[in-house]
Parts: structure tokens; C-alpha cells; sequence
């Protein structure tokens, strides 16, 4: 299996403007932009932080020497207009079956409709396939009713019940 430290970077498509989109792995100074992600939706205004990058940073350099992270960034003319967090989990369920995860998945409000989400997933599960990676699973907090409708469309089936323990 390939743990690169560089997630594969793809041009995927060409928006309304003819701007090319890359996904490429997200750096430093792509960290605000995230946040600022993270922090325009109703759930992450309650739960982010963007007046103080310091522990975002933190959580960057960490990510960026696992090689079993990828976080990146979607980029359309220069400006980061999405993103999304895909972990690789080795394991010894389902015959030793290596699976990803996909967590903090954020369009760019300007971007929404776009299609963008799609392939933020599709590059995710294409990720998921070349890693060998058997599953991929991810959550969705349930109030999140457009998203869930989402996932279904793209495959994913709400086979689970998921339980979280704030800390």
C-alpha cells in the first residue's frame, strides 16, 4: 500500500468560468480558509474557533506527518473553495480489511450546487480504492438531513448507528 506523504492531486473539472479545480494535499496557509469552512455552517459556528488559528495549525502539522491523513483542499483560481479529511484505518476486521474515513467535509458557500461536493467524495472513494482500502465510512450529524440525501445519492448506506462521548 502507498502511504506517500503527498495525497494525489487531480485536475477534476472545469467550473462555469473555465477554471480548472485541483484537490491537492492542504497546507499552513490553507488553514484559515479551512476554518473558515468549518466555521460558516450552522453546527460549525457553535464548535469553531477562527479568531485563534493556534490550535488548527497544530492539528495541521500533525496531520501533514501522518501519512495515513490526507487533508486537502479543493482550488479553483487560486482560491481554496473546498475541503475534506480522508484517514486510512488499517485494521484486522472484515479479513484484515484496511478502511477510510471521511470527515469534515465543507464547500465553499460560493461553490454549493456546483457539484463540487460530488467530487470531493469521488476523489475520496477513487483515494480510498488506490490505497486498498475495502470500505470507506463516514458520519454525518443527524440533523443534516440535505447531506444524508447526499451521501445516499452517491452509494452510501446509513447501515449504522454512530455514538460520540464529548471529552
Amino acid at each position: 500500500m502507498d502511504h506517500s506523504q503527498d495525497a494525489p492531486q487531480q485536475d477534476s473539472s472545469q467550473g462555469s468560468s473555465g477554471d480548472t479545480l485541483l484537490i491537492r494535499r492542504a497546507e499552513a496557509s490553507d488553514v484559515a480558509a479551512i476554518v473558515a469552512m468549518l466555521t460558516d455552517d450552522p453546527l460549525g459556528a457553535t464548535r469553531e474557533s477562527p479568531d485563534d488559528l493556534t490550535p488548527y495549525l497544530a492539528a495541521h502539522t500533525r496531520l501533514a506527518a501522518d501519512p495515513n491523513q490526507h487533508l486537502v483542499v479543493a482550488e479553483r483560481a487560486g482560491k481554496v473553495v473546498g475541503t475534506l479529511q480522508l484517514t486510512l484505518i488499517p485494521g484486522l476486521s472484515r479479513r484484515a480489511a484496511t478502511r477510510s474515513l471521511i470527515e469534515g467535509v465543507r464547500v465553499h458557500a460560493d461553490e454549493r450546487g456546483s457539484g463540487l461536493g460530488t467530487l470531493l467524495i469521488e476523489w475520496a472513494v477513487e483515494t480510498s480504492r488506490a490505497e486498498g482500502c475495502r470500505l470507506v465510512q463516514l458520519t454525518s450529524d443527524a440533523t443534516r438531513e440535505d447531506a444524508h440525501r447526499f451521501y445516499e445519492r452517491l452509494g452510501f448506506v446509513a447501515s449504522h448507528v454512530g455514538f460520540k462521548l464529548q471529552l
